[in-house]
Protein backbone atom coordinates (compact mmCIF):
# COMPACT_ATOMS: atom_id res chain seq x y z
CA UNK A 1 0.00 0.00 0.00
CA UNK A 2 0.98 3.56 -0.89
CA UNK A 3 0.32 6.72 0.37
CA UNK A 4 0.21 10.02 -0.34
CA UNK A 5 0.37 13.60 0.75
CA UNK A 6 -2.08 16.26 -1.43
CA UNK A 7 -2.51 19.93 -0.66
CA UNK A 8 -6.55 20.98 -1.21
CA UNK A 9 -5.60 21.71 -4.78
CA UNK A 10 -3.89 18.37 -6.03
CA UNK A 11 -7.15 16.66 -4.29
CA UNK A 12 -9.05 19.24 -6.47
CA UNK A 13 -7.07 18.40 -10.03
CA UNK A 14 -6.78 14.54 -9.13
CA UNK A 15 -10.31 14.58 -8.25
CA UNK A 16 -10.92 16.47 -11.84
CA UNK A 17 -8.60 13.77 -13.54
CA UNK A 18 -10.42 10.53 -12.34
CA UNK A 19 -13.47 12.68 -12.91
CA UNK A 20 -13.12 12.91 -16.60
CA UNK A 21 -11.57 9.26 -17.42
CA UNK A 22 -14.72 8.31 -15.73
CA UNK A 23 -16.68 9.75 -18.26
CA UNK A 24 -14.57 8.25 -20.59
CA UNK A 25 -15.18 4.86 -19.29
CA UNK A 26 -18.63 5.71 -19.17
CA UNK A 27 -18.84 6.63 -22.65
CA UNK A 28 -16.87 3.56 -24.22
CA UNK A 29 -19.08 1.00 -22.11
CA UNK A 30 -21.76 2.56 -24.33
CA UNK A 31 -20.55 1.01 -27.02
CA UNK A 32 -22.13 -1.62 -28.32
CA UNK A 33 -19.57 -2.86 -31.48
CA UNK A 34 -16.86 -3.16 -28.42
CA UNK A 35 -15.94 -6.92 -28.47
CA UNK A 36 -16.17 -8.95 -25.05
CA UNK A 37 -12.35 -8.62 -24.09
CA UNK A 38 -12.10 -4.95 -24.27
CA UNK A 39 -15.10 -4.56 -22.23
CA UNK A 40 -13.89 -6.72 -19.55
CA UNK A 41 -10.50 -4.43 -19.55
CA UNK A 42 -12.63 -1.48 -19.54
CA UNK A 43 -15.14 -2.64 -16.75
CA UNK A 44 -12.26 -3.88 -14.84
CA UNK A 45 -10.43 -0.48 -14.93
CA UNK A 46 -13.33 1.18 -14.21
CA UNK A 47 -13.81 -0.12 -10.65
CA UNK A 48 -10.02 0.67 -9.93
CA UNK A 49 -10.52 4.46 -10.87
CA UNK A 50 -13.89 4.64 -9.45
CA UNK A 51 -12.72 2.88 -6.17
CA UNK A 52 -9.63 6.04 -6.13
CA UNK A 53 -12.43 8.50 -7.21
CA UNK A 54 -14.70 7.20 -4.07
CA UNK A 55 -11.80 8.34 -1.56
CA UNK A 56 -12.27 11.87 -2.65
CA UNK A 57 -15.33 12.72 -3.65
CA UNK A 58 -18.92 13.70 -1.68
CA UNK A 59 -21.17 10.48 -1.67
CA UNK A 60 -23.72 12.64 -3.79
CA UNK A 61 -21.19 12.72 -6.78
CA UNK A 62 -19.84 9.11 -6.14
CA UNK A 63 -23.67 7.97 -6.64
CA UNK A 64 -23.58 9.74 -10.12
CA UNK A 65 -20.48 7.24 -11.28
CA UNK A 66 -21.92 3.79 -9.58
CA UNK A 67 -22.95 0.96 -12.39
CA UNK A 68 -25.48 -1.45 -11.89
CA UNK A 69 -24.34 -5.17 -11.64
CA UNK A 70 -27.24 -5.85 -14.01
CA UNK A 71 -26.43 -7.46 -17.77
CA UNK A 72 -28.09 -8.60 -20.60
Amino acid sequence: MLGFLFNDRECRELEYMLRKELDEMTYDLKDDQLNREIRSAVEGRYKIVFRMYARLASPQEISRYARNKIRS
